[in-house]
């Protein structure tokens, strides 16, 4: 398998915010344990980002391998000219390939060419691979609050990043 491999669209079909849900909620029951109040919030975060939805300010990334969906990311924007990455999630064997970094690359480069002037997200202290693909993009750990809202308990944490004039040189 090879990043070659992989075609990557921005524009939403049906079926693939249902999709992107279910694929949420089997892996981290698999990967982390997590039970179905997961899979609900993300069902939840898709519909805000469907009924919000501006062509202008956001963005999806939706990897697919033959004709399969392996790979998902999306820029929800909020109020104050700053972005949320969301729901950021590649399949078990698409890993290590170098996608996890050239989505970011792609985000990153949405986000400075849509005119953001930051962006955060939210995760979990457990994602350890996610969190330094965000801190190498400039990302940094602003809060942590312990959390069982998702059949567990665990640490959620919020990364924002606050300068997108020097983004430049990330990807």
């Amino acid at each position: 398998m090879e990043l070659s491999d992989i075609s990557i669209r921005t524009e939403l079909r049906p079926g693939d915010i249902g999709y992107v849900i279910h694929l949420h909620g089997k892996l981290y029951k698999e990967e982390y344990a997590y039970g179905i109040a997961f899979e609900a919030y993300v069902a939840q975060g898709m519909y805000e980002f469907y009924r919000q939805y501006d062509p202008l300010k956001d963005r999806v990334w939706v990897c697919e391998h033959r004709g399969r969906i392996v790979g998902f990311l999306l820029l929800m924007h909020r109020d104050g000219d700053v972005a949320q990455l969301r729901y950021f999630i590649l399949e078990p064997e698409y890993r290590g390939i170098g996608l996890g970094k050239k989505l970011m690359g792609l985000y990153m480069e949405h986000l400075r060419q849509a005119g953001y002037r930051g962006s955060y997200l939210w995760t979990t202290h457990e994602l350890d691979a996610a969190a330094s693909l965000y801190k190498r993009h400039g990302f940094v750990l602003a809060e942590e609050n312990v959390s069982d809202s998702f059949g567990k308990s665990l640490y959620e944490q919020k990364y924002e990043l606050h300068d997108t004039s020097s983004m430049e040189g990330f990807g």
